[in-house]
């Protein structure tokens, strides 16, 4: 960790990994924080509420209810020096997107331009992006290191992938250090509740039957929070080149029937479970190459998804 004080921003500080980071750098002392979110519904806004009671009233916090479409909003409300901004927020959801394509261009795409010019006439100097594994779709050869052929089958995945390509040009162009880390299914203590884990938690634990798509040998890569905040915050720290792509996973993939016997080991409870057929942008396969993780930012994920999925539903029962 750097030894001064930083002054960041962090969208979508209200969500499961942007409340995630701010109660992790706030126990290092060594930032202040302007948090950015606008509390879209897309779930519940009383869970996000929960997620920052812990620190909105922190000295060291900002707190600023912002759509980063409005660009004339984001430079009428920050007006302070920035070291770093650390963007999160997003329209999140593969499916929703393909109901809803110009939404995800605007919050993801206009949304992270908006932010990229907001960088460059406060010249300021870094910039790290929460990208995804979507973006390779339904490319077979696994596992997927940075360089391999990106093949998306939702508008999300889309969006991903032009705000990567932004951020290239504005590092280019106006000297930004951008990096963009691509996640790989996370999960974990706030995880929303739309994602499989906190669903099928919920479900089990309630005697109600969850639905796998396909035959339930889809495979994710599911990476715990710890983990990725691990990743997030070394990526913030680092300054060897002025663009990467960096795969943050668990360099592991497992089976959807292992991610629910797992759950229902956790729970001591019986899934009831039916099938359906497998979305068209789902993708059968995600499993990550972190050997570039490992080698620039000294990424090593050590939650496997037995411990993870204990320490989610420990979370669960007390929320």
């Amino acid at each position: 960790m750097n030894d001064f004080h930083k002054h960041i921003i962090i969208t979508g500080a209200a969500g499961f990994i942007g409340s995630s980071l701010v109660d992790c750098l706030l126990k290092s002392g060594n930032y202040t924080i302007s948090c950015i979110d606008n509390f879209d519904d897309f779930y519940d806004l009383n869970i996000k509420r929960k997620n920052i009671s812990a620190f909105e009233n922190h000295a060291n916090i900002k707190f600023f209810d912002i759509d980063i479409r409005n660009r004339e909003h984001i430079h009428e409300n920050l007006c302070d020096d920035y070291d770093m901004i650390v963007h999160l927020a997003a329209k999140a959801g593969v499916r929703p997107s393909i109901a809803e394509p110009d939404l995800y261009s605007q919050v993801n795409v206009l949304g992270t331009l908006n932010l990229l010019d907001f960088a460059k006439e406060k010249h300021i100097k870094t910039f790290i992006f929460a990208s995804s594994s979507s973006v390779y779709g339904v490319n077979p050869d696994v596992p997927w290191n940075e360089t391999s052929a990106l093949m998306p089958v939702s508008p999300y995945a889309a969006t991903k992938i032009a705000g990567e390509y932004l951020g290239y040009t504005y590092s280019k162009l106006y000297d930004i250090r951008f990096i963009a880390l691509r996640f790989f299914t996370v999960y974990g203590p706030k995880q929303r509740p739309d994602l499989a884990i906190h669903k099928f938690t919920k479900l089990i634990s309630e005697n109600q039957p969850i639905t796998l798509y396909g035959n339930g040998e889809t495979f994710r890569d599911y990476t715990f929070i710890d983990d990725i905040l691990s990743g997030i915050m070394a990526a913030m720290n680092y300054d060897k080149t002025m663009f990467e792509i960096i795969n943050l996973g668990n360099n592991r993939t497992v089976s959807l029937s292992e991610l629910v016997s797992a759950i229902e080991n956790a729970t001591c409870k019986k899934a009831i479970i039916q099938f359906d057929k497998l979305h068209p942008a789902d993708a059968p396969l995600t499993f990550a190459d972190i050997s570039k993780a490992k080698r620039l930012l000294n990424y090593n994920p050590e939650t496997q998804l037995k411990s993870g999925i204990e320490k989610f539903y420990e979370w669960y029962i007390n929320i």
